[in-house]
């Protein structure tokens, strides 16, 4: 069995070394093949310069890169991430730092012992927390999950966690049939593969807030959210 990680990457230069130190190390440490695939958009800050670096030393048969030609989004960057993965399992994570990856044996254990086909991070149950953030971050949170539990019932405690281990298959087929942009983006991908009949598992994981570089969420993403909530509302 072998573990594709995929890590978006824009501005992440002091950020991308650490998570791929603690990735490697949970994974050996858990006797788990992986690889690692960075998909970046070419950060301004030299992030491509760092992912070489890492590629040199670890080999590429545990780093791979996938270098695109401007900001592209998050969507296309797991499409393209998962067109250049070979595992047989995926691992969605931020490479921030938000997402400790000692979290994912924890992850693969769910999906073996239930035999769903996602596993998802939740910050809201499971004894999961959120830690570093103000209380504005926490109320927007707070108030996106809300919001998309009364409109779409989804069963999810998290429905806009990025952290999330899926079945190979579950990706190729839900991925193409994504729409939503941003933050949004998270959330349809749990709706779609419910409609399609794919089961979710959850565990509990601390997310903490970035140290290094600064947060992607503004008011475009917010309005972006609430964009695709009312798109999905309407249209699943």
């Amino acid at each position: 069995m072998l573990y594709s990680v995929i890590l978006p990457t824009y501005n992440e230069r002091e950020n991308l070394p650490i998570i791929y130190y603690l990735i490697d190390k949970t994974f050996t440490d858990a006797k788990l093949n992986y690889e690692v695939v960075i998909v970046d958009d070419s950060s301004p800050d030299n992030t491509l310069e760092v992912a070489q670096a890492i590629q040199k030393s670890y080999g590429t048969e545990h780093v791979t890169i996938v270098s695109r030609k401007g900001k592209l989004g998050l969507g296309t960057a797991y499409i393209a991430g998962l067109q250049a993965a070979k595992g047989d399992r995926i691992v969605l994570m931020d490479a921030d730092l938000s997402h400790h990856p000692k979290f994912i044996p924890q992850m693969v254990q769910k999906m073996d012992s239930t035999k769903v086909d996602i596993v998802t991070g939740t910050r809201y149950a499971h004894g999961g927390g959120v830690y570093g953030w103000d209380w504005k971050r926490k109320l927007t949170s707070t108030g996106a999950n809300f919001l998309a539990h009364f409109l779409l019932h989804p069963g999810v405690s998290d429905l806009t966690g990025s952290f999330r281990l899926y079945e190979r298959n579950v990706l190729e087929q839900i991925l193409p049939q994504i729409r939503c942009k941003g933050y949004a983006f998270q959330m349809e991908i749990i709706v779609r593969s419910k409609q399609a009949g794919f089961t979710v598992g959850e565990v509990g994981i601390s997310f903490v807030d970035r140290i290094y570089g600064q947060s992607k969420l503004g008011t475009k993403e917010i309005v972006m959210y609430v964009q695709g909530l009312l798109q999905l509302f309407f249209t699943t």
